[in-house]
């Protein structure tokens, strides 16, 4: 039986999923059907696009939660300590302690790449800027302030593939307490 949604938004977390799982490529209607409990006209209905608007809006519900979560007190918190202290626990909430892939990170290696450009571009940039505004109101001057920014991006990204390669999720625990030492060890 078919399953009733009232609205788009009802069905980005299972899409998301299906995403994660296959990524855009391998994300067939079928299996966006399958998960979300709808069949293909509803599914058509919500998202005429089809798969590729599907995937951008699950891109923009993911930007929306770390703008919320993590960008915007990074920016705005005029304790950017416990800014930075906030993103690595909502870093480590969502992606599940390391059991989660980023799919915005997924989106940007795939041969995809280039239909979410501009979304994954974004997301990034907002992070690495997000952080790096943090940092310099921690002291540090802003040129080492966005480096340092694009090296704790690489290490998250790095430690989820990592942990998820080697099946062990204490190397994603293991990288952020490390890194957050890094960035907070003279603060605290």
């Amino acid at each position: 039986m078919a399953k009733m949604v009232s609205e788009r938004a009802d069905l980005l977390p299972a899409m998301a999923e299906v995403f994660r799982e296959h990524g855009f490529e391998g994300a067939s209607i079928a299996l966006i059907s399958e998960k979300t409990g709808l069949g293909k006209g509803s599914l058509y209905h919500f998202f005429p696009g089809g798969k590729e608007e599907m995937a951008g809006a699950v891109l923009g519900e993911i930007g929306a939660w770390f703008t919320t979560h993590v960008f915007a007190p990074l920016q705005w918190d005029t304790d950017a300590a416990a800014a930075i202290d906030r993103m690595f626990r909502a870093v480590i909430e969502y992606f599940d302690s390391g059991r989660r892939v980023c799919l915005v990170g997924a989106f940007a290696l795939a041969t995809s790449r280039d239909r979410f450009a501009k979304q994954v571009r974004s997301y990034f940039r907002m992070w690495k800027e997000a952080l790096a505004t943090a940092l310099v109101r921690l002291g540090r001057d802003k040129p080492a302030a966005e480096l340092m920014a694009e090296e704790v991006l690489a290490v998250i990204q790095g430690s989820l593939v990592l942990a998820r390669a080697l099946d062990d999720r204490t190397v994603f625990a293991r990288s952020m307490s490390r890194v957050k030492r890094v960035l907070l060890g003279h603060q605290r």
